[in-house]
């Protein structure tokens, strides 16, 4: 999955906290977060002097972040809850990187199909 069709997944499921998200659009989510945040940040800082445009981001981007998310841990089958774990210090956030870098279950799972199943790619 590519940047652009990954920021539109997320944008477009903003609601779906059911089913599977692959590796590739999540951490595309979250480039897309980090540089609209870093950009916006500058903005604010600039020319507003009050973060106005970042908060204005974050909560926008709030729901989708959460869903991706969730459906990330689901496609590890795990349960959505695990994205709290990061509020364990330190090792919480290690191990959530940790998972979201890994590959999720091929096949399908308790939550759904495999998202990469169509691309040829359930064996990598």
């Amino acid at each position: 999955m590519d940047f652009k069709t990954a920021v539109r997944t997320c944008l477009e499921n903003y609601t779906n906290f059911t089913g599977r998200a692959q590796r590739s659009e999540f951490w595309w989510f979250v480039l897309f977060n980090f540089i609209g945040s870093a950009i916006l940040n500058f903005v604010d800082t600039a020319i507003i002097g009050m973060p106005a445009l970042s908060i204005i981001w974050m909560l926008g981007l709030l729901i989708p972040g959460i869903a991706v998310s969730i459906r990330r841990m689901h496609d590890l089958d795990k349960s959505g809850w695990w994205i709290l774990i990061p509020l364990v210090p330190i090792v919480g956030v290690i191990l959530y990187i940790y998972w979201a870098a890994q590959r999720g279950t091929v096949g399908p799972n308790r939550f759904g199909p495999d998202p990469l199943a169509g691309h040829g790619m359930a064996t990598a």
